[in-house]
Order: C-alpha cells, then sequence, then structure tokens
C-alpha cells in the first residue's frame, strides 16, 4: 500500500530549507526510498510549509529514516524552523488521477467499446489533433475525432494494451501496443485481409477542465500498411 509522510513547519528561511532538501535529494541518490515529494506553502501564512513525501510502502519509508543522509538532514532541517516540525504518517486509502480516468475512459470505452456518447463527454469541441499521419496538426473536434475512430473500428477488431500511463501536469501519456485483425472494411486503400497486426505507438493527451483539448499521435502507419501489402503511404495518399 502507498505510504505518504506528511512534515508541517514553519520557517523564515525558506531558501535554505529549500537548498537542503535539493542536497538530501542528491547526497541520498542511489540509496533513498522516496518516490515523490511534493512541498506546499500556506497562502494565508506564508511562514508555514507542507512537505508530501510518498514511498511504495511503510516499509520503504522507515528505511529512508534511518538513511544517515535522512537523519542528518533533519537535524538540519530543525535548525531551520521555527519550532518542531510536525509529522504524520499516511496509509494511502485512494489515489484518483481524474485526468488518467479521462484517458483511460477514451481507450476502454470510445476506442475499444465504440461508445460515441462517451466520445461527446470526453474531448473538447475544438480539440485539435496532432497525427503523424497527417502533415499538419488540424483542429477536428469531436465529428473529426468520431470519424478517425470510426476509421478503424470499421476496418479492425482491434485492441489497446496500455504499457504505462503517465501523467504531469495536464498532460497523459499513453505508451501501448496495437494489435488488430482486418476482417472488417478497406483500411488505407486495401481491402481485408483476414491477417492479425501489431504495432507500438503512444499516445499524448493535454487535458482542461475535464476535457481533452490537444493530442499527440505517435506510431508508423506506413509500416502497417506495407504488412498489409500496400504502398506504406500514409492513408494512400
Amino acid at each position: 500500500m502507498t505510504f505518504v509522510q506528511v512534515i508541517d513547519y514553519e520557517t523564515r528561511r525558506f531558501a535554505e530549507m529549500n537548498a537542503l532538501i535539493d542536497r538530501w535529494a542528491e547526497q541520498s541518490s542511489g540509496r533513498r526510498t522516496a518516490t515523490r515529494a511534493l512541498l506546499g506553502q500556506d497562502r494565508e501564512a506564508r511562514n508555514h510549509y507542507v512537505d508530501m513525501v510518498e514511498f511504495a510502502s511503510y516499509e520503504e519509508a522507515m528505511a529512508n529514516s534511518h538513511l544517515p543522509e535522512t537523519e542528518r538532514m533533519f537535524q538540519e532541517m530543525v535548525a531551520l524552523c521555527e519550532g518542531m516540525p510536525k509529522f504524520m504518517n499516511l496509509d494511502v486509502v485512494r489515489d484518483q488521477h481524474l485526468n488518467k480516468q479521462l484517458v483511460e475512459r477514451v481507450f476502454q470505452e470510445v476506442i475499444m467499446g465504440g461508445d460515441m456518447g462517451v466520445l461527446d463527454e470526453c474531448f473538447a469541441a475544438n480539440y485539435i489533433d496532432h497525427d503523424i499521419s497527417k502533415e499538419e496538426p488540424t483542429a477536428i473536434g469531436r465529428e473529426g475525432m468520431r470519424s478517425d475512430i470510426e476509421n478503424w473500428r470499421g476496418a479492425f477488431t482491434m485492441t489497446f494494451e496500455p504499457m504505462a500511463r503517465l501523467a504531469e501536469g495536464d498532460l497523459v501519456t499513453t505508451v501501448w501496443n496495437w494489435r488488430g485483425t482486418h476482417d472488417k472494411g478497406p483500411f488505407m486503400g486495401v481491402d481485408p485481409t483476414g491477417r492479425t497486426y501489431e504495432m507500438s505507438g503512444s499516445t499524448t493527451f493535454r487535458c482542461t477542465a475535464g476535457e481533452i483539448v490537444e493530442g499527440w499521435w505517435h506510431y508508423n502507419p506506413g509500416a502497417l500498411q506495407r504488412q498489409m501489402g500496400g504502398s506504406g503511404t500514409p492513408y494512400g495518399s
């Protein structure tokens, strides 16, 4: 179970505290077990800070606490604080990344499930698409995205296997393996072959206010077409 340690403290020497954190990260490289750290400053009390440090488990956190670099950092941290820092140890019981869930719906419910009503819920009306098979980014909106998905679904019985899904800021990147049997209709100028094809790629979506506003698709459509016996030119152009 993921574990988070919360450190609540006040300091008038934030620049020194910030440098201390950087120094600890450098000195503990290769030994620390912390996976993520977030530092917040109180808007109503500017000398009040809260550190949130994430670990894979409570046991990993305890191992990190016993590092000599961590023990040394704690002593230096106390010297920079106004009073003693307060600690809170939390077992994470729910970890919800809303943008990741939004993207998961696109792959599972829209692309593979064919629920175009969900597409309208997920994509912005002015959605912009960057597709490696097209020369320029296109403001295709929901209708353009629907057309693209129906083009693939109309040709293949297919699945997307997510290998990794990473989120940072307003961006969510899915690294995927695609597998499709060409048994439904023509694709890129090639009639159904009945054969099964595979390819890997990645998709990055930018999400704002609960909608996907921009997307980047990276894969090799020419290589797929050549496997299918075509010219290798995307969409036969």
